[in-house]
């Protein structure tokens, strides 16, 4: 699941970057708001790479595709693109577990002799 989800998380850290190029065009909104808004929730996806597999961490990421979603009301472009990163995040963690509960069988039949 670890791979899967950092993946996804990457994948948002320039989503994230490019957004706030977007946001930057914006006459309301400060430089220094739309790059200390960015900078944090960048940061925050390359934290939660380290942080899936602890309790919580799925969580976090969970809030971190919600907020990718309502920056759309900046970058109206983000409603698509956080939906489609929160799918990809949903896909992530499912498929993902359903790897490790595969693997962590595989390697229980690997335990066990052979009684044939």
């Amino acid at each position: 699941m670890r791979t899967l989800c950092s993946s996804t998380l990457i994948g948002e850290f320039f989503v994230i970057g490019f957004a706030g190029l977007v946001a930057m065009k914006q006459p309301d909104l400060s430089t220094g708001t739309v790059w200390t808004v960015c900078g944090i929730a960048m940061f925050l996806s390359v934290v939660l790479c380290g942080m899936v597999g602890r309790p919580g961490g799925v969580a976090l990421g969970w809030a971190l595709q919600i907020a990718l979603v309502a920056s759309g009301v900046f970058v109206p472009m983000m409603f698509f693109l956080g939906a489609v990163f929160a799918l990809l995040w949903w896909a992530s963690v499912h498929f993902g577990r359903k790897v490790d509960e595969a693997k962590a069988r595989f390697a229980a039949q690997a335990q066990q002799p052979d009684t044939a």
